[in-house]
């Protein structure tokens, strides 16, 4: 355990003024996913005035993953913080009264890029500039990253890499080219509770073909012969409705629950593609569904596709499932020193016990799953609320409260021996 002196030289220096420039000047940098490159150099040039050891790591010189260290003496337990650097593109109504993409009212801080993900990443980011202003001699590294392609799309048909390729580029790029600890916190909204565990997703493609050839409109016959529906979109509509009800099933059925959290993995229809816009007098051939899984740790995703093989037969409808994606999940192993010390970090900051994040936090994706995959023990603590359920605010009181609970968890774990 740190002892107070030291304590509370670094938490006089997490300044909240500082806090809320950071996190505005980083929401206020457009990074939607592809286009990360002027948040990485904010960052590299920021972790470099700061004095830290700073690396751009990335497989393409436009989308670059960012790593700053503050070395430790040695013989010590290592500690990587992690935030990704894209965002979603920003929408006209994503936007503040006058256009901004991260603007303060009152005593929050708005926008998609503070609330996911560089207000928490401003945080670290601090708590680590607050440590190293102190000339606190850890014994293990402290090691600050940025990284990018968290959010990006998925490649899928003529949608190819360079330009739509994820996360292969991001958390996993770094880990494999030396953002390596002994823990990882993944510092994203979390409503300051911890989870270890996370679902990961496989995305199929199924396509459903006309039974007979598509003839021209005039030569439509209603109701279709039994087994002669030539029109592709109108079978697949049983088939969505089926999927709705097959999703009830699936979410009841794969309920994953650990200590580190609870996952209710969905499943979601994401895309429709059939026929051509442009020419509509002839039904579509074949209509494909794009259909996101989430899984749990050590789901079998063959054995998903073989239900919706099976769906389809069962309809008689007569088409092909194709897995394009797989993701697993990970329930972090060995976690109970890192959470034991950042339970300790929580509990001096609000005076209450550390909490199990909600199951909705479990059920997404976040890179501890990367961290958990090579390895590295990692879990994902962070403020506030997250986007996905439209929220777009930021308290500045979180941000504040997280940069110093980052900063004490980073004095536990840099300071125990190996």
């Amino acid at each position: 355990m740190i002892n107070d002196k030291v304590r509370d030289d670094v938490l006089k220096r997490i300044d909240p003024n500082e806090v809320v420039e950071l996190a505005l000047t980083l929401g206020s940098i457009d990074s939607p996913h592809g286009a990360e490159g002027p948040a990485g150099s904010y960052i590299f040039d920021w972790l470099v005035k700061q004095g830290f050891q700073a690396r751009k790591i990335g497989m393409f010189p436009e989308r670059f993953n960012v790593m700053g260290v503050l070395p430790g003496k040695g013989h010590g337990r290592s500690l990587l913080f992690n935030s990704h650097m894209d965002t979603a593109p920003i929408r006209p109504y994503d936007k503040g009264p006058r256009g901004e993409i991260a603007w303060r009212e009152g005593d929050a801080l708005f926008g998609w890029g503070v609330v996911n993900d560089k207000g928490p990443l401003a945080t670290f980011l601090i708590a680590g500039k607050a440590i190293k202003e102190a000339g606190i001699e850890l014994l293990g590294d402290l090691v600050l990253t940025g990284v990018v392609g968290e959010t990006g799309p998925e490649p899928v048909d003529e949608f190819q890499a360079p330009t739509y390729v994820s996360k292969d580029i991001g958390a996993r790029f770094l880990a494999t080219h030396g953002g390596v600890a002994d823990y990882a916190i993944v510092a994203e909204t979390s409503g300051f509770k911890v989870g270890w565990v996370e679902a990961g997703k496989a995305f199929f493609k199924i396509t459903v073909r006309g039974q007979v050839r598509a003839g021209y409109t005039p030569y439509i016959k209603r109701p279709a012969e039994p087994g002669r529906q030539s029109n592709a979109a109108v079978l697949s509509a049983g088939l969505i409705q089926r999927l709705e009800e097959w999703g009830v099933e699936y979410e009841r059925k794969h309920t994953y629950r650990c200590a580190g959290g609870v996952i209710s993995p969905k499943i979601n229809i994401g895309a429709l593609r059939a026929g051509t816009p442009h020419s509509i007098v002839r039904p579509p051939s074949d209509c494909t569904l794009y259909l996101e899984c989430r899984i749990v740790p050590n789901q079998d995703p063959l054995a998903i596709r073989e239900e919706l093989r099976d769906m389809l037969a069962k309809m008689g409808l007569p088409g092909e499932v194709e897995l394009y994606l797989y993701r697993r999940g990970y329930e972090a192993q060995g976690i109970e020193p890192l959470v034991e010390r950042l339970a300790r970090a929580h509990r001096y900051e609000f005076g209450s016990d550390l909490e199990v994040a909600d199951s909705v936090f479990c059920s997404m994706w976040r890179d501890h799953n990367v961290f958990n995959e090579m390895g590295i023990t990692a879990l994902t603590y962070g403020p506030s609320e997250g986007v996905g359920g439209g929220n777009l605010r930021m308290p500045i009181a979180d941000l504040v409260a997280a940069a110093r609970v980052y900063a004490l968890a980073a004095l536990e774990v840099c300071s125990t021996p190996k």
